[in-house]
């Protein structure tokens, strides 16, 4: 014995002041000594009973001592007896869990589900305020393995400790201050929570406990009897990484779960009293004085001092694993500490169990008895120790040296704490102890095996539960079976191998064509097809593996037992995929040795590759399986019976198991399984739907998934063995508290495979298949997490780029995530300040990637970063210190890292509180997610994708802009209807406008209209501006579009200025023309009639009877004589042609001396005489002969002839307007003069039309030959026009009009016969009846526009397009199809006149459209008659004029009539009026009967609003048609900057052909822009460009590739139909239609219109 053992034995005597005694338990002596447990009948060796601790109602029938109730006197170290009895243990436990607010989980354990949700407590720094706080406070801060998690205490325990205000007396009584009695111990919190949580929540504590480096619960004490529980399942998710000392020259390590590793344990204990800290020396033994770290709970930590009150009896265990560095591991080999609360008198179970596995067990103590049966009586051959504290007044050496000698054990077995000895020399004498037991004994055991022990001795584990033990069953019936890994997956999981990944490349060519070559797209997409058919009926018609169907079977047993099954699974194969790459890392390593063996070393690596083996393979394959399932026939019996796999799945996502979205292997997404799987879920969930969603990215093994976990306290798999592949979501609940902050329901949390994947950065396609999985997961995210921890700066670059890639996708299709750039590794307190250099430095990458990436996917106008997204360098980065607080393996988290990511946790939190868009739901999400992958797998992410989240969005901003633009439209109508009747009544005794002179009226107007417009404008951008700040609609998704529709707002008010401009000039010229004729009529009428009036008197002078044949001649003669009298000067009729050449002219002075030369030429009288024909010259008339056989071709004379055609027809409709020469049988409406607005409205037409079809090329000759025919065209009519107007208003000939009226009123007046009657019926039928007409033309318009756009056909475009070709679809009609085609404007014209009909044609809806104005008319005609009356003298004039001008605003009554009804008046007015009122009633019913039997395509066309041509107008929208296959344009707004066409169609439809086999070409344009086909067209001017460069040409078209193979099937079906036909119409040989085309059906073609369309 060296001289320092023998000072152990001495000074016993010796003074030592009081120590912390965090072990002390006075709950028993040793004269409480019961015999110990192998005295009682053991359980046979070797068998265990599964008994049922999974659920531990509280009786309350267990002995538990009170170590509240301490009582030390003197030295001897007497205490009284323990309590004990179960009444006070039942209270004491139960007062506890009520206490903590656990009581009702006691029953109903807590879950995974309810720990992990988002509440306030998770996401808000509230102190713990009371015990039942605290709890929750501890499951917080382990979830983020927060190292500080077990410094419980409540805020109001922390309060008492503050300082009050103090009087002197106080001090006096300093020493009586007690701690709050409300206190509670650490590991009471940890007891409770354990016995109140399901086995899923105990593993995941007892593995962040670890993560932390606490110690774990290894025995749990059970509060209802004596027994105790064995934490096997806590345990065994688990696993340490270390380096023992037999490794270190290879410098290899051993991962392994812990509960597997066969190591020494080496337990403390304590006997009676102690005045160490057994705890805190433990603490010490395995720190070093650099790194101390509390393992254990001791006396002197937060609340350590705090009595126990159900903890007692609580055995913890830790490890201590070695680094491999000699410097630092006081231990070469790994080592279990255990640690028993409580005094062993106590407890003899436990520490009987102890000593069964214990390789040594260390007894603390301060005072041995020597007849201590309970050391003495041990059969175990396990080494023990005794420590004690010479120091303590109590200890005895006497008794140290009997009970020593009876135990047989030497010095070496005794260690004493002197004075001479501090506690660092003592530990490092106990270090050295338990080295020497490590070294020495082969006494090592894993927990697993202690699972055997346990039983024997009472003891209950906690995995003996039935649900358990059969999910292990089944998981190791399945595992078991694997031997060699890459096999297993080819016999057991052969579904998702190479079929899938076959299938995965025939899915990218289809969308990407790069083996195209010269064959026709559509034959070779169908073969590509017919490959997949085969690749999906080889899957279906292999049989499922033995293991598949276990695992089914397994998944679908009871929630309890699948969650059990699953996480065996796992285990079970992480243990065998860490097995087999650890063996596999050795081959490799050797032979990398020798550069000879590059071959095996690439075998090697492959394998490696291959070798991973997880529950997501299973999933995949079970994916697989039900997606060749899917392509069986509905009633195919195995197809039913899979159906419920998704549902089985969805489940599985709310019990908090990942489902894999991107098949990390394969890199595609099972779509149908994804979405079918999602659905699912969304059953099961609805209406709480809401899902918010974070993503992370990152370079590989950089701590994305730690981060998530420490974030959400999730378990994405973070070994080594494994990293993360593809990509996985889980779902986080959202609690009712926070639910109304964050608006969802769910969390969802995706982790993604590591960019710049060392495994694939072989491939070619690395980066591609980078851009993919960000493009992705970027898009489906609210908020992207990139992480950043890297120094290398190309890799940086490399990084940078692929995620400005993915966002600058987002932002052109219309998604807006946020980003948080996260710099790991980062601890420095000023890093914020010091990294301000470094984040201007990322922000100038970033911008440089930006600029790199626009370039890429020709988006340049995107400069910098900001651009792309909202971002603030100054808020956007986080910076958060290293993992780990010191040397792993044991290394605690630091606990800087868990408070770093939980405040970025709250940021994210208040960032996704504050968002703008609402969240989407999981339908929602689903239809996103599918949208985003089509458009990953083109090379053009941006111009292919479709959305129909973004359609629905977009058509409803477009039916919300067409509501707001019908509104500003209806407003100017009505006013302009108001403007052209006070402009018709000027001048006449109607006018209620002050202003008399005309120039003044129109300026008036025009000034009065600009500011109603203009309020009108700003009105609608104010609409358009609240619409776009709305949360809901997914309003953010077409964020890219405001700029049009505000252009489209404010073209809008220019287009309706010109109109009305245009309008009020015309009705001026009118009135004016009319003012002047009507004076000559007025001159003429007066001689007449006094002329009539000398005759009244001259035949009355004769006092002699006269019958009506006298005053018949007697007034011809007079007749004759003053006409003869009258001067009627000729009206000169102005030559329209001289006017119309003039406005050309003006037209064209821009165009230069070309222009006006070529106007030279021809006559504008000979224009117009023939059909417009356009003849190409140059070398169009030659590009057909140039053109190889490789490129279908049209003439291209025909797209420019149809733009030619098109303005021709609407030029000619505006002329006919205006003209009007088919008036209905009652339309009173008078012939009008000619306006030269008429000209200048015409010449802007052209223009306008001309300039949305500029990207045609035109020449200046093919402008002037076209406005030269439409004006001579137009000039013939309005010379007619002009013509007739001067002969309806000929003076001579309206005075013969009247001559009856005049004769019949001059024998009436002679006779002095009562004319009220007959007046009144004049009055009635001739003035008032085509005003009443006039009238009900003027407001009827915009009311049937206003019907018609609530029908579902005119709600938006897509909605009209259609059911135009469901029209045509019913209709199947080749000649309808042709006119369709070829005449596609003039056909919806007709088809909107149609349908307009149709409609107003049902219930008399025309007619109740009339009647309200026909009321209102006649309403307001009663009312002005009886204002009249009661004004008005008895002169009848006089009733007139107030009669006419009460109806100013209303009616315009003609002055020729009313001139008529006035001559030789000399009715009574009282009578009249009474007369006209009877009238007036008759005249209404009789208006009511003319329009119900009047044909109203004729009422249509005269009305002053044209319905139809404003439906046009917002069905046709800009007119644009594709240059490829031309069909219509369908963006929203008049004024967008690119056009879209939801559905293309075979070109050979538009008469496309191959040059040399003249067959019609099937090629879709939708196909051909993906491919290197090339074409040629007017536009380039001759030259050959690729289709898929067809933005070069056309910048201002959007033809995105077709979703799917399915997409055109309704053109497909119609040229397949119609094949022979269409050959004929063009000229051209039949096409060869590919077969599928032919077995498309009509409800297939029906049915791919909703696709194309997104119509439900």
């Amino acid at each position: 014995m060296d001289s320092s053992e023998e000072e152990e034995f001495t000074d016993a005597n010796d003074t030592f002041p009081e120590p912390d005694s965090e072990e002390k338990d006075p709950s028993t002596t040793q004269s409480n000594y019961v015999s110990p447990p192998e005295e009682e009948t053991p359980l046979s060796s070797g068998t265990r009973t599964v008994s049922d601790p999974c659920s531990d109602p509280l009786r309350g029938s267990g002995t538990m001592e009170d170590s509240s109730t301490v009582d030390v006197q003197g030295s001897t170290g007497t205490r009284n007896t323990p309590i004990g009895t179960s009444a006070n243990t039942q209270t004491q436990l139960q007062t506890l869990l009520e206490d903590l607010g656990l009581k009702q989980h006691y029953t109903k354990k807590l879950t995974l589900s309810k720990i992990l949700q988002i509440d306030l407590k998770a996401i808000t720094d509230e102190p713990a305020r009371c015990p039942s706080d605290l709890p929750w406070y501890f499951l917080k801060k382990l979830m983020m393995v927060n190292v500080t998690a077990r410094n419980l205490q409540s805020e109001c325990e922390s309060s008492n400790d503050g300082a009050t205000e103090t009087t002197e007396s106080d001090f006096d009584n300093l020493c009586d201050i007690t701690d709050s009695g409300d206190k509670v111990n650490p590991l009471d919190v940890i007891t409770a929570l354990f016995l109140c949580s399901d086995g899923f929540v105990q593993q995941e504590m007892a593995l962040k406990m670890s993560m932390c480096q606490f110690s774990v619960p290894l025995l749990l004490p059970d509060c209802d009897t004596d027994q105790c529980k064995l934490m096997l399942w806590a345990m065994r998710d688990i696993v340490k990484t270390y380096r023992p000392q037999s490794l270190l020259q290879s410098k290899g390590f051993t991962e392994e779960r812990i509960v597997l590793s066969e190591i020494p344990m080496i337990s403390f204990v304590r006997l009676g009293e102690c005045s160490m800290s057994k705890s805190e020396i433990l603490n010490k033994l395995l720190s070093n004085s650099e790194e101390y770290h509390d393992y254990f709970v001791h006396h002197d930590m937060k609340c350590g001092d705090t009595p126990r009150s159900i903890s007692n009896g609580l055995t913890e265990i830790t490890w201590y694993l070695p680094s491999g560095k000699k410097n630092i591991d006081f231990f070469s080999e790994p080592l279990a500490v255990a640690n028993l609360r409580g005094d062993i008198a106590s407890f003899e179970t436990q520490f009987s169990f102890l000593c069964q596995t214990s390789a040594a067990v260390f007894v603390f103590f301060d005072n041995l008895d020597p007849e201590c049966k309970l050391l003495t009586n041990l059969h175990h051959k396990t080494q023990m120790f005794l420590v004690g504290n010479q120091q303590s007044k109590c200890f005895s050496m006497d008794a140290l040296k009997t009970v020593a000698t009876k135990l047989g054990l030497s010095k070496d077995n005794i260690i004493i704490k002197t004075k001479q000895k501090n506690y660092a020399d003592f530990v490092q004498g106990l270090r050295k102890k338990v080295n020497d037991v490590i070294q020495k004994s082969k006494k090592k055991m894993c927990i697993e095996k202690m699972a055997d022990i346990a039983p024997e001795l009472g003891i209950l584990v906690d995995e003996d539960c039935p649900e358990c033990q059969t999910a292990k069953e089944n998981a190791d019936a399945i595992t078991s079976e694997i031997q060699n890994t890459l096999d297993y997956k080819d016999t057991q999981l052969p579904l998702h191998g190479e079929i899938w990944k076959e299938l995965t490349i025939l899915e990218k060519e289809e969308f990407r064509l790069k083996n195209l070559g010269s064959e026709d797209i559509e034959m070779y997409k169908a073969g590509l097809q017919k490959e997949k058919r085969k690749l999906r009926k080889k899957q279906s018609s292999v049989n499922m593996s033995d293991a598949m169907m276990f695992f089914i079977s397994a998944i679908s047993s009871p929630g309890i037992e699948r969650r059990y099954f699953l996480k065996w699974m796992r285990m079970n194969l992480d243990n065998l995929s860490r097995e087999k790459l650890s063996g596999l890392r050795k081959q490799y390593k050797e032979k990398c040795k020798d550069a000879v063996n590059k071959e095996a070393i690439k075998d090697i690596d492959k394998e490696l590759s291959s070798s991973s083996l997880g529950t997501e393979h299973f999933f995949r394959e079970m994916g697989q399986i039900y997606e060749a399932s899917v392509s069986l026939p509905e009633q195919d019996l195995s197809r039913k019976q899979l159906q419920h796999l998704p549902q089985i799945c969805a489940g599985l996502l709310l019990d908090g198991f990942p489902l894999e979205l991107v098949d990390g292997d394969a890199s595609n997404i099972p779509l149908t399984w994804v979405s079918d799987v999602l659905s699912q879920l969304n059953e099961l969930v609805s209406p709480k739907n809401k899902i918010l969603v974070v993503t992370v990215l990152g370079v590989q093994s950089t701590g994305k998934s730690t981060l998530l976990n420490t974030m959400f306290g999730v378990q994405f798999a973070v070994s080594t063995g494994r990293c993360t592949r593809g990509a996985f979501m889980l779902l986080i609940r959202i609690d009712e508290d926070v639910k109304k902050d964050l608006n969802c329901d769910f969390m969802v949390i995706i982790d993604t495979e590591g960019l710049k994947s060392a495994e694939l950065a072989q491939l070619d396609d690395s980066h591609e298949h980078d851009n993919e999985l960000a493009t992705l997961v970027v898009g489906l995210s609210d908020i992207t997490i990139v992480n950043i921890a890297m120094e290398n700066s190309t890799q940086m670059k490399d990084i940078l780029q692929i995620v400005v890639h993915a966002f600058l996708r987002m932002k052109e299709v219309g998604k807006k995530p946020k980003c948080q750039f996260v710099h790991q590794n980062v601890s420095d307190v000023s890093a914020n300040e010091n990294t301000l250099r470094e984040r201007k430095l990322l922000l100038d990458q970033l911008n440089e990637m930006t600029q790199a990436a626009a370039k890429m996917e020709k988006k340049e106008k995107n400069t910098c970063f900001t651009d792309v997204m909202d971002y603030n360098p100054e808020t956007g980065n986080w910076y958060i210190p290293g993992l780990w607080n010191g040397n792993p393996p044991m290394a605690p988290v630091n606990a800087g890292y868990s408070e770093a990511v939980y405040q970025f946790k709250k940021n994210i939190t208040q960032i996704l509180g504050n968002c703008e868009s609402s969240a989407n739901d999981i339908l929602k999400f689903k239809e996103w997610m599918s949208s985003l992958w089509r458009a990953v797998k083109h090379e053009n992410f941006i111009f292919s994708f479709r959305n129909s989240l973004v359609a629905e969005a977009y058509m409803r901003l477009c039916t919300e802009f067409n509501n707001w633009e019908w509104d500003f439209k209806e407003s100017i109508y009505k006013w302009i209807t108001n403007a052209e009747t006070i402009i018709s009544n000027l001048g006449t005794p109607a006018s209620k406008s002050e202003i008399v002179d005309m120039k003044e009226l129109i300026l008036t107007l025009k000034i009065e209209v600009f500011t109603k417009l203009t309020e009108l404008e700003e009105e609608l951008l104010e609409k358009l501006k609240n619409y776009f700040e709305q949360k809901d609609g997914h309003v953010h998704l077409v964020e890219r579009y405001k700029k049009d529709f505000a252009n489209s707002a404010r073209s809008l008010r220019l287009d309706m200025q010109n109109s009305v401009y245009s309008q009020l000039t015309a009705a001026a010229e009118i009135k004016q023309g009319q003012t002047e004729v009507q004076k000559i009529k007025e001159n003429h009428t007066k001689e007449i009639e006094e002329a009539v009036c000398a005759l009244i008197d001259e035949c009355r002078k004769k006092n002699m009877q006269m019958g009506d044949e006298e005053l018949n001649q007697e007034f011809d003669v007079m007749w004759k004589e003053t006409v003869k009298k009258l001067s009627f000067p000729k009206q000169k009729p102005t030559n329209v042609f001289t006017s119309v050449a003039h406005y050309l002219r003006i037209n064209l002075k821009d165009k230069g001396s070309h222009a006006c030369a070529l106007l030279s030429q021809r006559n504008l009288q000979d224009c117009g005489k023939t059909p417009f024909k356009y003849k190409a010259k140059g070398w169009l008339e030659g590009a057909k002969k140039i053109v190889s056989n490789v490129i279908p071709i049209q003439d291209p004379t025909i797209r420019v002839q149809k733009i030619a055609d098109n303005i021709i027809d609407e030029c000619n409709q505006y002329v006919q307007e205006k003209v009007k020469t088919d008036a209905p049988e009652a339309d009173a409406k008078e012939t009008k003069n000619y306006s030269d607005a008429y000209i200048q409205e015409i010449l802007r037409i052209i223009d306008e039309r001309l300039q949305k079809n500029r990207d045609v090329n035109v020449n200046i000759e093919f402008e002037v030959s076209l406005k030269q025919h439409i004006c001579g065209i137009a000039a013939r009519h309005f010379q007619k026009m002009h013509e007739d107007f001067l002969k309806e208003n000929d003076p001579h000939l309206c005075l013969n009009k009247n001559k009856k009226q005049f004769c019949d009123s001059f024998k009436d007046v002679f006779h002095q016969r009562d004319q009220s009657q007959k007046k009144a019926e004049e009055f009635t039928k001739q003035c008032l009846k085509p005003a009443v007409e006039n009238f009900v033309y003027s407001k009827l318009g915009p009311d049937i526009i206003h019907e018609m756009r609530k029908q579902s056909q005119f709600i938006a475009r897509v909605y009209s397009q259609n059911d135009i070709l469901l029209d045509l679809l019913s209709k199947h009609s080749f000649s309808e199809y042709v006119r369709y085609i070829q005449s596609y404007e003039g056909y919806v014209k007709e088809w909107i006149l149609d349908q307009t009909v149709k409609h107003l044609s049902k219930d008399s809806k025309m007619f109740e459209l009339v009647d309200q104005h026909l009321d209102s008319s006649i309403s307001s005609i009663k009312d002005a008659i009886h204002k009249a009356t009661k004004t008005t003298s008895a002169d009848l004039k006089t009733f007139i004029n107030n009669f006419c001008q009460e109806l100013g605003d209303t009616l315009v009554i003609s002055q020729d009539a009313l001139g008529a009804f006035m001559i030789l008046n000399k009715a009574n007015q009282e009578q009249f009026a009474h007369w006209f009122t009877e009238f007036v009633d008759k005249m209404e019913k009789a208006l009511k009967q003319e329009f119900k039997i009047r044909d109203i395509q004729m009422i249509l066309k005269h009305l002053d609003v044209k319905p139809q041509n404003e439906l046009f107008t917002q069905v046709i929208g800009c007119g644009k048609q594709c240059p490829f296959c031309a069909v219509a344009c369908v963006s929203g707004g008049g004024n967008h900057t690119v056009h879209t066409a939801p559905l293309h169609r075979p070109n050979g439809l538009n008469g496309y052909r191959w040059e040399k086999t003249e067959k019609l070409a099937t090629d879709i344009c939708s196909s051909l822009v993906v491919s290197d086909i090339r074409f040629i067209c007017d536009a380039p001017k001759g030259e050959y460009h690729f289709y898929k460069n067809y933005r070069v040409i056309f910048p201002d078209w959007n033809i995105p590739p077709d979703g799917s193979y399915e997409a055109s099937d309704y053109w497909k079906y119609v040229m397949a139909k119609f094949n022979k036909q269409f050959a004929e119409e063009y000229g051209a040989k039949p096409a060869d239609i590919p077969t599928t085309w032919k077995k498309i059906t009509h409800l297939q073609a029906q049915q791919s219109l909703k696709g194309s369309f997104n119509i439900s």
